[in-house]
Formats: structure tokens, C-alpha cells, sequence
């Protein structure tokens, strides 16, 4: 009987496909309807995630991976080392088993719910696996010391899985590991546009009680859950810190023509709490800003539970406001309706009656705050 030899390549990818479930993998078009409600990415640019080393990234940088916008195409595009590429690309011929890039979140630390790889436009020269690691390091040196090839602290976050040219891979992540930082592994080198990790972010609080704390905020623990609409700009703009490099990095809806049309967007905040202080930022909307804005908050103790623009357990917080061009809008006080102490888990912005803004921010003092809405 004739026995057939089996190539390294072959070996090498029933290797990989036996080291994967079909149980965590998701649709690509499910990927968004799967997080975009519980979750952020931990690692988005605009937390302030960076990259703290890598094995390599000749062909194009590493910190592309972090670009929170689509990847782009540029086909004809030639630059100093060859075709342009918007993600992180190696050299080729790699002798060691894969290509590494260490990152650090942009939050304190996050629990990790799930990963996606977009291998957006690589096709001869995408990824064929990845793994990710993830290792929790706090203190001074953290950063130095998980940096480097010889760290040993790495945990698995999600095994070896088999990528194909040219698309978002998603997978679920059971378990909820806790990190600061992690550690993208390519077999054996290539290409990949984008990294998203998904969890939820674990806020350091300060000690001083009378300190203000933005319950809001995507570092900590804030959430854009649902919004009715977001043609131009998406609804965790709302949360991350900072006032934009333009308009992109705002929420903002498609023009609207019916009469009495509002949009609305809704925030698990990171704790329950008393808010004291709401601001809107409308930087770089200037023919763009809504006429007024108007919120609302719920106290929900259900974590699982989403309330709906037609839940009656929305209480006015905040009467509507006028707004104006690319300017700080901060209200408290009497334009604050405090509703007698009453906590909020959960906030409703209404635009009156469309248009786009930069940020909320709806804060409290440390001490007038409970645990996580997790």
C-alpha cells in the first residue's frame, strides 16, 4: 500500500486548523452587532493605546493596527520599501515562528471579550494565523518589562487561529481575562490592517471623594449601547477622551426632513451615580451642530438589560439646551435637574433635531458614585 507524504505546509496548517473551535469564531457580519453594545476597543488610537515594540514592520507600521477607521485602499501607490499598505506589514522569509507587536491598552487595564483581525486588502501577503497573549503589569516599569523578547509572564488570550486574505475574522473570548497589556503574535509573518480587542474597561478610581469623575468616559467604563442613528460618525466617539483631530472623531447623523425628528443616543455609564455636571463639545461641527440637546437618565440594575427610546423609566435630567459652533458647553446647577439624589445607570442624549457633536461628558464627585454597571 502506497503512503502518501505529507508536505511541512500541510502539517503546519492542519496544525493550526485543529488548534481552533467553531464555537468562538463569528460571523463577519456579526462582528459589530456582537460588541458594539457591551464593549469598546480596548486598544483603539484614540484611548491613547500605543505600541511598545515589534519584530519587525518593514513594509508598513505596526501602529496602523490601532487606526480605529476602516483600512483604505490605494492600489498603484508605491513608497520607499514597495506598494502602500494600511496596516502592519513584515519583511518576508521570517526564521523565526511568527512576527510580534507588543501593546499597551489605553485604559487602565480591560477584561477581554473578544478579538477581530481584519486583513482588509492583503492577499498575497496577508496573515495565515494569529494568537494573542496578554499579561496584567502595573507600577512604574510595566511598560519596560513586558516590552522586551525575554518577558515570560504572557497568558493565552486566544490561540492559534487561521486567517484568510482579505477579510474581518471575529472570536468570541470566554473568560474575561484581565490585562494591561498584549501581545499580537503573526504566523509566520505578512500582513494585517487592523487588531480590535473588545472587553470592558477597568477604572482606576481616585482616593479623593470630592474629586469629579466623568461617569461617561470609555476609560472608565463608559459604553455607547445604542443610538438611532449613525451615518457620519459613530456613537463611541462620544466617550473617548480628548476634542478630535476633526470632524470624524464626533457622532454625528444623516441630515433629516420629517417634522419633530430628533436622534438619540444611549451610555451605560462606568458606575451609578449622581451627575452633577454635563458638557458637550461641538469642535469642528460648525455648520453641522444641533439646535438643542436634551438628556435623560434610568437607574437600571439588570446589566444585561438595554432600556429602549420608549422606556418609561427615563427621567429628565437635562430640559433642552441650545448649542453652537465648535465650543464647550457646560451645564450645572439649576439646569441640572438633580431629581432628588436619584442614581442613573444609563443616559439618553436627544439631538434636536439632528446633526453631530464631539463629546459627553457627564460627571460626579468620587464619593456620589457606586460600583460598575458590569
Amino acid at each position: 500500500m502506497d503512503i502518501q507524504a505529507l508536505s511541512p505546509e500541510i502539517i503546519q496548517e492542519t496544525q493550526v486548523q485543529s488548534s481552533a473551535t467553531t464555537t468562538d469564531s463569528i460571523p463577519t457580519d456579526l462582528i459589530n452587532a456582537t460588541f458594539s453594545s457591551t464593549c469598546i476597543d480596548l486598544i483603539s488610537a484614540p484611548l491613547s493605546s500605543r505600541i511598545l515594540s515589534f519584530s519587525d514592520e518593514f513594509f508598513a507600521p505596526a501602529s496602523n493596527l490601532l487606526n480605529p477607521l476602516p483600512p483604505i485602499h490605494r492600489p498603484g501607490v508605491f513608497i520607499a520599501t514597495g506598494a502602500w499598505y494600511d496596516g502592519w506589514e513584515t519583511r518576508r522569509h521570517n526564521t523565526r515562528p511568527y512576527d510580534w507587536v507588543v501593546i499597551k491598552l489605553g485604559v487602565a487595564s480591560g477584561r477581554v471579550r473578544g478579538v477581530e483581525i481584519d486583513t482588509a486588502f492583503f492577499t498575497g501577503n496577508y496573515a495565515e494565523a494569529v494568537s494573542v497573549q496578554g499579561c496584567f503589569e502595573s507600577g512604574d516599569n510595566a511598560d519596560e518589562k513586558v516590552k522586551g523578547e525575554e518577558y515570560e509572564g504572557w497568558k493565552e488570550v486566544l490561540g492559534r487561529r487561521v486567517c484568510g486574505p482579505s477579510r474581518r475574522h471575529g472570536w468570541r473570548v470566554e473568560g474575561g481575562m484581565e490585562v494591561t497589556h498584549v501581545k499580537l503574535c503573526m504566523f509566520p509573518d505578512g500582513g494585517i490592517a487592523r487588531f480590535r480587542l473588545f472587553g470592558e474597561a477597568v477604572p482606576v478610581w481616585p482616593q479623593d471623594e470630592e474629586e469629579e469623575v466623568e461617569l461617561s468616559a470609555a476609560v472608565m467604563g463608559g459604553v455607547a449601547i445604542a443610538c438611532s442613528d449613525e451615518h457620519f460618525g459613530r456613537k463611541e466617539n462620544l466617550l473617548l477622551p480628548g476634542r478630535g483631530m476633526d470632524m470624524g472623531d464626533g457622532w454625528e447623523t444623516k441630515r433629516s426632513r420629517g417634522k419633530g425628528h430628533v436622534d438619540w443616543a444611549v451610555v451605560r455609564l462606568g458606575a451609578r451615580g449622581r451627575v452633577s455636571r454635563i458638557v458637550f463639545d461641538t469642535r469642528h461641527f460648525i455648520g453641522n451642530f444641533p439646535q438643542c440637546v436634551k438628556v435623560e437618565g434610568c437607574d437600571i440594575q439588570d446589566s444585561e438589560e438595554t432600556p429602549g427610546s420608549a422606556d418609561k423609566r427615563w427621567t429628565e435630567l437635562m430640559g433642552a439646551e441650545k448649542l453652537g459652533p465648535d465650543e464647550l458647553f457646560e451645564f450645572k446647577g439649576e439646569r441640572i435637574r438633580m431629581a432628588n439624589g436619584q442614581k442613573y445607570s444609563h443616559v439618553r442624549i436627544t439631538m434636536i433635531p439632528d446633526g453631530g457633536v464631539k463629546s459627553l461628558d457627564e460627571s460626579t464627585k468620587k464619593g456620589e458614585k457606586e460600583g460598575p454597571v458590569l
